[in-house]
């Protein structure tokens, strides 16, 4: 059903204080939590849970499966893959729930991806159009541009902004971007060309 400029499926149920950017799409079994707030144009496919106070940012895609827990920021043009997993505390007991105040941050920057299955264990920062690959487990901070892999993940390359696996040479021969290697563990684009 279309709700203003927002169209949720009859299927899928919104709390109440819960903000919805225009052009968004949450489809079939979908639970939305109090105080989330979902950007412009994002789309949630089958069964997404969207815990209570998380900030989603806009043209973000979440694939079905995929629980969004208070403590996870998803900034603009994040891709959540099929069934990927996010965390919100390091120690949890069902005897002794810590509630919101216990929960450890986890920050997705802009254009990163997050391939099917891969799991982020909070307390990180996966960086600018970073991509994890299906099946990993991220267990510290990704840098921007980073192609990440294993149990734990490991930096294994690097991918451009667009999205196409760099080999040795730092240049993208799909979209011309180039990138410039700080260190061993960090590039940033090539802003001289």
């Amino acid at each position: 059903m279309l709700l203003g400029d927002y169209f949720v499926h009859e299927s899928s149920y919104i709390d109440d204080n819960v903000q919805i950017g225009s052009g968004t799409k949450i489809w079939y079994f979908c639970h939305i939590q109090s105080g989330s707030r979902i950007g412009k144009n994002c789309n949630l496919g089958q069964n997404v849970n969207i815990g209570n106070n998380v900030r989603i940012g806009d043209n973000v895609k979440i694939q079905n499966n995929v629980s969004v827990y208070e403590g996870v920021e998803l900034e603009d043009y994040v891709f959540c893959g099929p069934s990927c997993v996010f965390t919100n505390d390091l120690t949890p007991r069902c005897k002794y729930p810590k509630k919101n105040s216990g929960y450890v941050k986890t920050l997705i920057r802009c254009g990163a991806s997050l391939g099917a299955n891969c799991t982020v264990v909070c307390g990180n920062e996966i960086g600018r159009h970073a991509l994890i690959a299906s099946g990993a487990v991220v267990t510290k901070d990704v840098p921007d541009y980073a192609l990440m892999a294993g149990v734990p993940a490991r930096r294994i390359g690097w991918v451009c902004e667009c999205g196409h696996i760099m080999k040795k040479e730092l240049n993208c021969p799909v979209c011309g971007r180039s990138y410039v290697k700080i260190n061993d563990e960090e590039i940033v684009e090539n802003k001289t060309n």
